[in-house]
């Protein structure tokens, strides 16, 4: 930040595989966290923060082998305060090109007392202390004040100077519980440029929490108050009501230049791929009115609004789709149209598939155009992505058959289901069909995962149109989203219910560390 002709470059800091993973419903396993990273590289990240190593073993292994993939980004890890973790970590990131160890611990008098139970001369030597072990490690290293925004002004500026001094880089300012306004949040970051002596040696990044629908707007308002890192996520996922939306800042500043001349070094293009891909895996469905990803962004049926745009986008649109990755083809392939035609189609999308998963991508695409006259970009989104969110599952659908209607009463379900690498089968009736599939689910593969959420959504219009359907399961706590499409409802039901089953899999291994929020 004390280069000049870097005084306007925003670093991204992406944590959607570490703060946006601690999301209630939200489990990822590696295959799906490599996915994103690389997408996360590709489309210029600055800083990926690839988990919470001593979390599980699996979290360490996502970093450890993200840190082995990615070239370009420096790939992060979090620890608290504590030997263990800073270890652990540090042993995580230590193949990357470029690795980061973000150590953080609580200042505001609220967790101090309460949830630390420390004494604030105590949390004092920890910053330091924390700061200058995972200095020995690498001489990237990222403290956190967390609840910096509660925190006392003077102890926060002791703090900070502290971790400078022992060697932080980086100095992240959070907003842990999206309580800060932003004239308020932007008056901390000045007042510490103020008042921090050595804060020149440091770059000043904010975190900021979506409590009060204002994790974007104090980011931004930190950036113009000197702030020269923001860290976010993809869809604005995460704990709570999320944080800020990497989207949201990216296009703001990037549509605002003659207010916020400042750039970042994200390609804007892939924003929409990175999308639909978080969404995907996580099972968090993008809401149709969010801003810049949403379905509606940049639709216009008010005929006002349609007149205009006719005559000059620019009436009602201040980007275009294009600048974020939206393509504007729609009516697309049909059961007559060649494997190239489909290839081509995927790059389109924004999909880079080997040889071999594009022919399987190519025999699925096949068999829905034999059902679906029209295969529109969704359908084909919907099918490639559906193939993503299965891989390396545990339990695996085999067949299934349902028996339902006025005439068979009750409804009755026969499915095989394949739980690691055994197939196995049985019937089962419910008060309805699904719950009668849900029934031999359960039969299958026994768990007591609790049934929170069933969800059926249309991909397109349309009678023959795929059903994607959305399933939330809970067990002791930790609650996971499953999503599958298919043209039957039936089907993609059942595969939704075991993606499900899949993803909880991966989050019974995760503990809880205290502290866990930064």
């Amino acid at each position: 930040m004390t280069n000049k002709q870097d005084s306007n470059r925003i670093v991204i800091f992406d944590t959607t595989l570490r703060d946006g993973e601690q999301s209630p419903g939200a489990s990822m396993n590696l295959d799906e966290k490599m996915r994103i990273a690389q997408v996360l590289e590709a489309m210029g990240v600055d800083i990926i923060e690839a988990g919470f190593p001593i979390a599980s073993e699996g979290d360490f292994e996502a970093v450890n082998e993200i840190a082995k993939v990615v070239k370009n980004s420096t790939v992060c890890g979090l620890a608290r305060a504590t030997r263990g973790d800073i270890e652990r970590c540090a042993e995580a990131v230590k193949p990357a090109v470029r690795s980061r160890i973000h150590t953080f611990i609580s200042t505001s008098p609220l967790h101090m007392e309460y949830k630390l139970q420390m004494a604030p001369e105590a949390v004092f030597e920890k910053v330091i202390e924390s700061v200058t072990l995972a200095r020995n490690f690498t001489d990237d290293v990222e403290w956190s004040a967390e609840d910096g925004s509660r925190t006392e002004h003077d102890f926060l500026c002791r703090c900070v100077e502290a971790a400078i001094d022992a060697g932080a880089r980086t100095i992240n300012i959070p907003d842990t519980v999206g309580y800060a306004l932003p004239f308020e949040f932007a008056a901390l970051i000045e007042m510490l440029f103020n008042r921090v002596p050595n804060i020149d040696k440091a770059i000043i990044s904010v975190h900021c929490h979506n409590d009060l629908g204002l994790a974007v707007a104090n980011s931004l308002a930190a950036v113009q108050a000197g702030a020269r890192q923001i860290e976010c996520t993809i869809n604005g996922l995460g704990e709570r009501a999320g944080n800020a939306a990497m989207e949201e800042i990216v296009m703001a500043m990037k549509t605002r230049q003659d207010s916020m001349a400042y750039v970042t070094g994200i390609d804007s293009s892939h924003i929409i791929k990175a999308s639909k891909l978080v969404s995907t895996v996580t099972g968090f469905t993008v809401q149709p009115n969010k801003a810049i990803v949403g379905a509606n962004a940049f639709a216009h049926e008010s005929g006002i609004h349609q007149d205009g745009m006719l005559k000059h986008a620019g009436t009602y649109e201040i980007m275009t789709p294009e600048s974020v990755g939206l393509s504007t083809s729609k009516l697309v392939l049909g059961k007559h149209s060649g494997s190239h035609a489909f290839s081509e189609k995927l790059n389109d999308l924004g999909y880079d598939l080997g040889d071999n998963a594009i022919k399987d991508a190519f025999k699925r695409f096949k068999d829905l155009a034999d059902v679906k006259k029209e295969v529109f970009d969704e359908d084909i989104i919907a099918l490639v992505d559906d193939e993503v969110v299965a891989t390396n599952d545990n339990i695996k659908l085999l067949s299934m058959e349902i028996k339902c209607g006025t005439v068979h009463r009750p409804p009755k379900a026969e499915v095989e289901l394949e739980v690691d690498g055994v197939a196995k089968s049985c019937a089962r009736t419910g008060d309805g069909p699904v719950d009668a599939a849900f029934n031999c689910i359960k039969e299958l593969f026994p768990h007591e995962a609790r049934l929170q959420l069933y969800q059926v959504h249309a991909v397109t219009e349309g009678t023959d149109a795929q059903a994607k359907v959305t399933v939330r399961l809970e067990e002791g706590g930790k609650t996971v989203n499953g999503q599958s499409a298919d043209t039957d409802t039936m089907v993609a039901s059942v595969k939704a219910y075991i993606n499900a089953l899949n993803k909880l899999l991966v989050k019974r291994e995760k503990t809880a560390p205290s502290a866990l929020s930064a």
